[in-house]
């Protein structure tokens, strides 16, 4: 009898696992960064006005790094939602350009709009990789103390700009 009922409940455990699988949104990865402070790092800018981006520069008040090449389609997609919010002045806004080359990235936000305050070149992914990047475009809101509270992978949308704000509103002041 047991040699039956075996088959049937490893059935129905991985069945469980499955159907628990179908209601996990796929664009949600959980970060092991959130509520970590930003690893130390030390950029070149790309731009003469911004010559070295240290992380410790960017502590003070919160503020989102946003990671960007000019080569990624939806980097451009979502570009029109970083102009707007870096126009509202709500939060500063921190590129982090991600293997790129220097003279394409300056030529795009040329084109496009310059939303960010600074720009860090990562040339390599090194610090994108100490960020648990795994693409681009990808968005973190850190507090004002260095610490992550927020990942997003993928173009920013209205909604995702609305839960960043609601997060905003959270922190202690």
């Amino acid at each position: 009898m047991i040699k039956y009922l075996s088959p049937l409940l490893v059935f129905i455990v991985l069945a469980g696992f499955l159907a628990k699988g179908l209601y996990l949104n796929p664009k949600e990865i959980p970060s092991p960064l959130i509520g970590k402070k930003i690893p130390d790092f030390k950029l070149s800018g790309l731009s003469k006005e911004s010559p070295l981006v240290f992380s410790d520069d960017l502590l003070g008040e919160p503020f989102i790094i946003n990671v960007f090449a000019s080569w990624c389609g939806p980097c451009l997609d979502e570009h029109p939602i970083l102009i707007e919010l870096a126009d509202t002045k709500a939060i500063h806004v921190f590129g982090l350009n991600y293997k790129d080359n220097s003279s394409n990235a300056l030529n795009w936000l040329e084109k496009h709009g310059n939303p960010y305050q600074s720009i860090g070149v990562d040339p390599k992914g090194v610090v994108a990789i100490d960020f648990g990047v795994y693409g681009v475009p990808e968005t973190f809101l850190i507090d004002s103390d260095g610490f992550i509270r927020f990942k997003h992978v993928g173009p920013l949308n209205r909604e995702t700009i609305n839960e960043i704000f609601k997060i905003l509103e959270e922190l202690p002041k």
